[in-house]
């Protein structure tokens, strides 16, 4: 079997807020409604599983993201969704704006 990976690419989307970053994520990830959109409702959806479809029908997550708003490198909430994400099976790119 080959390994498939679900690629999230929201380079080009400002995201401000956590708030932005769940309504960025929900389509392509599938996340369902009722789904918390908090830290440890996402961490459960990428690491425990269960929860989306979408994920659950990939072996890893990669979520592109720029280096700008939410992820420009100042926000704790920033830094705590990225620790979220394991860097293995869940990977968060952050890219530096050209």
């Amino acid at each position: 079997m080959t390994d498939t990976e679900l690629i999230v690419d929201l380079h080009g989307q400002l995201i401000e807020t956590l708030n932005d970053f769940w309504g960025a994520v929900s389509e392509p990830c599938g996340l369902p409604e009722w789904f918390g959109r908090n830290l440890d409702a996402w961490s459960d959806t990428i690491e425990t599983r269960g929860i989306s479809e979408v994920i659950d029908s990939h072996d890893s997550l990669t979520v592109h993201v720029d280096r700008q708003g939410l992820f420009d490198g100042n926000r704790l909430e920033a830094n705590v969704l990225a620790d979220t994400f394991d860097g293995e099976q869940n990977r968060l790119v952050i890219h530096a704006l050209a």
